[in-house]
């Protein structure tokens, strides 16, 4: 019975009470396409570049959100940071999706369930397993929620273009990362998970719930696959993380 859940009590009504596009003036400069990456780091080092420029200003309760436009892109491109965890991801999703852009592709990291997935490498998420809260709100219930096809095969395209080699595969979003636990790890590998993030359900969700392109690439970092989490130093391969910032914006040009 829904009233004994209200996480499965989905409601599809339209407006809902705060709706993205009667809050948020629509930017005239704000490009179709665009990358949201987790890799502030990244960020940083090309707006230092001048590599990117700022074009608008989302806010949250934790601060400023920028906007950039990746110079010289052709279609151009915009470049925002979504935050962590679903329902900041979600909720800036929707507002850049106010703003004017339809077509996205995600990239950031994840946490292997395989231990053959050495520290950088590739994985596109074919579906997400739906352990969190803000995809319920956007799609009934469901175990997993897909990407939309034609980003994933625009991202592929251009993965297959540029010879880097990718897994396609299930992950694992959930809310909590310090409630991983060993049978939990075990359960979604046993459902076909071959990585654990925070955002991927909510992404594709909002996605398909507005009518806009997703879909997201991963690069393995930490390992949950022994019996010891192993950070494996995952958050400072410079390398990988801004050529996956680079893949990101070729791929949202196919689309």
């Amino acid at each position: 019975m829904t009233q004994n859940l209200p996480l499965l009590d989905y409601d599809a009504a339209r407006p809902a009470m705060l709706e993205p596009s009667e809050l948020i003036a629509r930017l005239p400069a704000m490009p179709e396409r665009c990358v949201l990456t987790f890799f502030n780091d990244v960020i940083g080092h090309m707006l230092g570049a001048g590599l990117i420029g700022q074009i608008a200003e989302l806010r949250s309760e934790i601060g400023r959100h920028p906007v950039y436009r990746v110079e010289g892109s052709d279609p151009p491109v915009a470049l925002l940071h979504p935050g962590v965890g679903a329902p900041l991801a979600a909720s800036l999703l929707e507002e850049a999706i106010a703003l004017g852009a339809s077509k996205f592709v995600a990239c950031g990291g994840a946490g292997t369930l395989d231990s053959a997935h050495a520290v950088g490498n590739l994985i596109v998420p074919v579906a997400a397993v739906r352990d969190e809260g803000t995809s319920y709100h956007y799609l009934p219930a469901s175990a997993e929620v897909e990407p939309t096809p034609a980003a994933l095969a625009a991202l592929c395209a251009t993965l297959d273009a540029a010879g880097v080699p990718y897994e396609r595969t299930k992950t694992w979003t959930t809310d909590a990362i310090y409630r991983e636990t060993r049978g939990k790890v075990a359960r979604r590998r046993g459902e076909g998970c071959g990585c654990v993030e925070m955002e991927a359900a909510a992404l594709f969700a909002v996605a398909r719930f507005r009518g806009v392109e997703l879909a997201q690439v991963l690069y393995a970092g930490d390992d949950l696959s022994g019996e010891f989490w192993d950070s494996r130093g995952w958050s400072k391969r410079w390398g990988v993380r801004e050529g996956l910032v680079q893949l990101a914006v070729q791929a949202c040009q196919r689309l």
